[in-house]
Formats: structure tokens, sequence, C-alpha cells
């Protein structure tokens, strides 16, 4: 019988900070790392939950993310907050610049955060939540490294580009979407390789630009958009407003400065903010009141809302602690004990 054990949240919470202070990380960062690792364990996203461990300490190791870094303000003119990540991750420079970016949503109707010179490895929920949760709209983006072949094309050109968007549901949880612009995020595919099973058909193509559901041909070859000319749009689009727009890299100058695909992605990263209150005022309807009637008609006919799922599983660990198998705890055990040791380039 297979070795399990059950963990609260904050147990592994902490475990996980431990690591990443053990190996140089300032308290603050690590305890950022570890919340957002951990919430992917806790909701049942096992892509973004432990396993992300790996790759954080390995570029930590390649010296491509600097985990000892306190973020700072740019600027702050207007309705535009810009957070300087110093090289480091992309998590504590959105909690850095949350407070700021909330102030001037609620005082403009709408704000943006720009985040620069940053890696980014986890989901983009976490921002939109975190922006929800203070009763405004969040809409995130960012660009990543070259993997993802445009609709038409045969090489590796977009990034897996992830969007994310966030409304307040009072008493509820927010409605929350959070996709790669690819068909699945590049670690759902890792995860596939690790397990060697054969992927759905459509997800990628190798690197003679044939399509094919052997993972590791699609990690050396290209992804493909999801919605093929309509995901390749979007993907595009966040190329421009969270690469170029920013003053950030874009996908395929990302890959150029890091020379792999094998660490965390460097660039920028966009957040958007929105008050409905103030886009609504003048006007008798409730916002909040009008949204919740769109998306009670949704549920009423039995569709399931983005994140329904993660939402229900993050209630299931909360009360009966997150299970971690075998595996996850010879990979904690490891890390714990080598550090930096236990990941090679």
């Amino acid at each position: 019988m297979s070795q399990k054990e059950t963990v609260t949240i904050e147990a592994l919470e902490a475990r996980v900070s431990q690591i990443f202070e053990k190996i140089g990380a300032l308290r603050d960062v690590a305890d950022c790392l570890a919340h957002v690792i951990v919430a992917g364990e806790r909701d049942h996203c096992a892509a973004h939950g432990l396993y992300r461990i790996e790759g954080c300490l390995r570029t930590i190791k390649a010296g491509q993310v600097k985990p000892d870094v306190e973020p700072a303000l740019m600027s702050s003119d207007g309705a535009i907050v810009k957070v300087d990540a110093k090289m480091g991750f992309s998590n504590p420079a959105f909690a850095f610049g949350l407070p700021l970016l909330v102030e001037k949503a609620r005082e403009f109707g709408l704000a943006a955060m720009v985040i620069q010179d940053c890696t980014h490895f986890s989901a983009l929920w976490h921002e939109t939540e975190a922006i929800a949760a203070h009763g405004l709209a969040g809409l995130a983006m960012c660009p990543s490294y070259a993997t993802v072949a445009p609709f038409g094309g045969n090489a590796p050109l977009l990034g897996t580009n992830p969007l994310a968007f966030g409304w307040p549901r009072p008493n509820k949880d927010p409605y929350v979407f959070d996709f790669a612009t690819s068909m699945a995020a590049r670690g759902e595919i890792e995860l596939y390789n690790r397990a060697g099973k054969p992927l759905p058909q459509g997800w990628g193509i190798d690197k003679d630009g044939k399509e094919t559901t052997d993972p590791a041909a699609v990690l050396e070859g290209s992804m493909l958009p999801f919605g093929t000319h309509k995901g390749s749009a979007i993907s595009t689009m966040i190329e421009l407003l969270a690469g170029a727009m920013i003053g950030d890299l874009t996908s395929p100058e990302a890959l150029e400065a890091l020379g792999t695909t094998t660490l965390a992605p460097h660039h920028g990263e966009l957040i958007l903010a929105l008050d409905p209150i103030k886009f609504s005022a003048g006007r008798t309807d409730n916002p909040f009141e009008r949204a919740e009637m769109m998306l009670d008609a949704i549920a009423g006919q039995g569709a399931r809302l983005p994140s329904q799922r993660r939402f229900a599983a993050r209630k299931q660990t909360l009360a009966e602690g997150i299970s971690l198998d075998e595996n996850q705890l010879a990979l904690l055990a490891k890390f714990e004990e080598k550090g930096l040791d236990g990941v090679s380039l």
C-alpha cells in the first residue's frame, strides 16, 4: 500500500516556506511562494502545486531569479502603478503593489499594475481572486517564453500566455477563470510526460510541424493555441499588452534571453482592477445584483461556472487537510534535506 499523509494547509505552507528560506529567500518571499504553491494543492490543481518547487529551485540555482530581493515602487502616476520586481518572483511584487492598485481603482474606477522584470511560475487566479476580495473586478495577463505555434504556423513563437478574470460576488465565491491561451498549460504537458501518458489529440506538434500525442515530442516541438485562430489572436494580444506595451519582454525575447524552457520564464505582467460601482454610477441598477442574475441563469441551465470545482476542493481541504502521496512526501523530504543540491541544471 502506498504511503499517504494528511497535513493542514498551514503546516504545508510552513514546510515549503522553510525550503525557500534555507536557500536564501527573504522570509516574505518564501512565505509568498509557499502560499501560491500550496494553494495549488489546496484547490486540487496538481500542475500548480508542489510540483512547482523544483522549477523554482532550478531557476534560482541557475541565477535567473533572485529570491533575496524586495520589490520596489517605480512610479504611481495617475491610475498606473509600476512595480519593479528586481529580477525576483512576480508574486511578492504583486502582493507589494496590491494595496496601491486597489486605492487607485477606487479613486479612478480603473487602475493598472505593471510588474517589471519578474519571474512568473504560478497560476494567475491568485491575482484576480485577491482583487475580487476587495469588491473589484480584476484582469491579469502575462507572456511566457515561445513554446506555442501561432494558428497556421509550425514553430514556437507565442507563449502559453495565461489570462485570468475575477468578478466579486457578495457572500459567494467570486466568478474566476484562469486559462492558458494554449490548449493546456505547459506544466500539464510535463506531467503527462512524467506519467508516460499520451496527450489528447490537438494539443501540439513535433519539431517538424506534425501533429502528435507524444508529450516529449510536443515539449521539443510546439504547443497549439486553443480555439485555433481565436486563441492565437488572444495570445498575440497578450504579447502586445503585457510585453511590448509595458516595455518588457515578449515570449520570443524571453526565450532568447533565457536560452531554455527548463527554467521559469522572465518577463513582465499586467494587472487591471475595475470598480463596478464607479462604472455604473448614475444608473439605477446595482451591477452586482444584475451580475448575479446572469450567473444564476448560467447555473440554472446546469452549467458549471469556472473555478467551481476549485472552490469545492478548497472547501474540502480547508476542512479535512491536504492529502500527500508518497511521491509528494519524497519530493518535500528531498528539497528539505538538499535544497538547491536537489535539482540539476
